[in-house]
């Protein structure tokens, strides 16, 4: 069984009378711990499928599967918890809270989506930390962090509750080329010690380069899969 599989999932939003369809009968599987891009212009449906892989939303037609569990058949309290317990998010604007220190910034999630006991939810904070190089910066705040560093924060946030899958929509956008290669390696790095899921919405060549499977989309329809052998890297 796959770890991710879409049959024929399609997404329409309404906007009064006019009807946008977003995705058009997306059919595809993803494998665990693979490092997957979607590429695509914009509005060609990346984002939207980032929203339902991240069970922010459901599909209008088809059904979405993820380690076992279909996603359509989840109330909104159902899916919610689901996502709390499997799934990660890196942004491209990092989303930290500015009030908070780059310790406390990663233990949130902790708190709000799985009930850890304190000695644990430091134990994993530290770890994680140390994981993505950003260890000694704990006790600082994000206004006083780089770009880089503040999506190393990003990425140990994504990480700190064991997800089983991570979204990121354009991770790197926001980073020069040197500090992406480097966000890049440390993601292969959680990928390849934890076995997460990496999936990626980019148009950032440097990302996917990296992916082992890249899906190409337009007007919300997958016109390409490529698999990339690893071994002529």
């Amino acid at each position: 069984m796959s770890f991710i599989k879409l049959e024929a999932v399609g997404k329409i939003y309404q906007s009064g009378e006019m009807i946008v369809p977003a995705l058009k009968d997306v059919s595809l599987e993803i494998d665990e711990a693979s490092f997957v891009s979607f590429i695509g212009p914009s509005g060609s449906g990346k984002s939207t499928l980032l929203n339902l892989l991240g069970c922010l939303d459901q599909p209008s037609t088809g059904s979405l599967l993820i380690n076992g569990t279909i996603i359509n058949q989840l109330n909104q309290l159902e899916r919610a918890n689901f996502r709390g317990q499997n799934i990660g998010f890196i942004f491209q604007n990092f989303n930290l809270l500015p009030v908070l220190s780059v310790f406390e910034n990663v233990e949130y999630p902790l708190f709000m989506v799985q009930d850890v006991a304190k000695e644990e939810r430091n134990k994993r904070v530290l770890n994680v930390l140390e994981k993505v190089g950003m260890l000694d910066q704990k006790n600082k705040y994000p206004n006083q962090l780089s770009g880089g560093q503040k999506q190393r924060v990003a990425v140990a946030r994504a990480l700190v509750t064991s997800p089983k899958v991570v979204l990121a929509d354009e991770p790197t956008a926001n980073l020069d080329s040197a500090t992406a290669l480097q966000i890049i390696k440390v993601l292969h790095q959680m990928r390849d010690e934890f076995g997460t899921t990496f999936i990626f919405a980019t148009h950032d060549p440097k990302i996917v380069n990296e992916a082992e499977v890249i899906y190409s989309l337009e007007d919300g329809i997958i016109q390409n899969r490529q698999v990339v052998d690893k071994g002529q890297r």
